[in-house]
C-alpha cells in the first residue's frame, strides 16, 4: 500500500467524533468549537508524517516525535495526545489504521474524569504509576495499578468515571481507543494483572482478539505487546496478520526500530511489512507495540 492509499484508506468512524466531543465536555474548561470533521465525523483524514532528512525514514513509516504531540494542561489533568483529541485537532493526525486515540495522561491527586459516556469503541487503559479507580454503569468498581491492563468494550453504550484514588500522589496512565470490528455489542469490562518478569528482554502479549489467548481481548484483529530491554538487546517482532500495521510507542528510554532512532514517548507507525527489528539503545528501555488493522 503506497502513502496515498494509506492516507485515503485511513478511517475515522462516525461514532468516534461524537465520543470525543462528549468526553471533551467533561475535561475542557471552555466550550468546544465546531469540529472541522462535521457532525458525522467523516471529514477527510490522514496521518502526520514528520519530514526527515534521514534516508532511513521509509515510505511505509510515519514518525511522531514526542514534542509534536497535542498537549492540554487543565491543572488537574496534563495530557499528551498522539492523535487528534478534544481541542487538539490535526487533520493529518487522526489515527493509525483503527488505532484512534493514544493519550498519555497524568491526573492530580484526588482528581479525575467525571461520569461520561462511550459507545462502539474498544478502550484500553495501561497504568504507569499510581492507583486509578474505575466505576461504570455495569456496576463495576475497580482499581488498576502499574502492572495491570484494563479493557472496556463500549458497544451499545456505557458510562464510567476514572479518578486518582490517592490524595497525595499523581496517577499516570495510557488511554487507548481502538475502533471495533463489530458495532452494537454488549458492553464488557475486564482487567488483569501482568507478570512483568515475562517481558524482560521479551515481548509480552497483553492484548489479542482471542478470549482464550494471553492478555485481555477486544473486538478487533489487534495484538499489543510490552517489552523491557537491557541496553543493546535486539529482537524481532513478526506480525500476526501481514495486512496489519504496527504502531510503536517508547514508554521509557531509547530504542531503534527498523534502523530509526526513537526516544522516550516517540511513536513510529510501520505498515506493508512482515516484521520489525527492535534494538534497545538504553538500559531499561520500555516499548509498547500495537499491531492493528490498517483498514476497517
Amino acid at each position: 500500500m503506497d502513502r496515498k492509499d494509506f492516507l485515503r484508506k485511513s478511517i475515522l468512524g462516525a461514532g468516534a467524533a461524537v465520543v470525543v466531543g462528549k468526553v471533551l465536555g467533561e475535561v475542557s474548561d471552555k466550550p468546544a468549537a465546531p469540529h472541522p470533521l462535521g457532525e458525522d465525523g467523516r471529514g477527510q483524514v490522514g496521518f502526520n508524517h514528520l519530514p526527515s532528512e534521514k534516508p532511513n525514514i521509509m515510505a511505509n513509516t510515519v514518525l511522531h516525535k514526542a514534542a509534536t504531540r497535542g498537549h492540554a494542561d487543565h491543572g488537574w489533568l496534563n495530557s499528551h495526545h498522539s492523535f487528534s483529541f478534544a481541542n487538539y485537532y490535526d487533520p493529518e493526525r487522526m489515527n493509525f489504521g483503527v488505532l484512534r486515540v493514544l493519550n498519555d495522561d497524568t491526573v492530580a491527586p484526588g482528581m479525575g474524569f467525571g461520569t461520561h459516556p462511550h459507545d462502539n469503541m474498544e478502550i484500553i487503559s495501561i497504568p504507569l504509576e499510581g492507583d486509578l479507580e474505575h466505576k461504570d454503569s455495569m456496576g463495576n468498581t475497580a482499581v488498576i495499578r502499574n502492572g495491570d491492563v484494563q479493557v472496556m468494550s463500549a458497544g451499545t453504550g456505557i458510562r464510567h468515571s476514572e479518578y486518582n484514588r490517592n490524595k497525595e500522589s499523581l496517577v499516570k496512565f495510557l488511554q487507548i481507543w481502538v475502533f471495533p470490528n463489530k458495532r452494537g455489542v454488549a458492553p464488557r469490562y475486564d482487567q488483569i494483572a501482568l507478570d512483568a518478569s515475562k517481558r524482560h528482554n521479551k515481548l509480552q502479549q497483553i492484548l489479542s482478539p482471542n478470549a482464550d489467548d494471553e492478555g485481555v481481548w477486544i473486538h478487533q484483529n489487534a495484538w499489543f505487546h510490552l517489552g523491557t530491554f537491557d541496553k543493546d538487546f535486539t529482537t524481532t517482532y513478526t506480525l500476526k496478520d501481514k495486512s496489519n500495521g504496527v504502531y510503536v510507542f517508547v514508554l521509557k528510554g531509547d530504542a531503534m526500530v527498523n534502523g530509526i532512532a526513537l526516544n522516550q514517548r516517540d511513536g513510529l507507525g510501520v505498515w506493508d511489512t512482515e516484521s520489525l527489528s527492535l534494538k534497545a539503545d538504553s538500559a531499561g528501555a520500555e516499548v509498547l507495540l500495537m499491531e492493528v488493522p490498517m483498514q476497517p
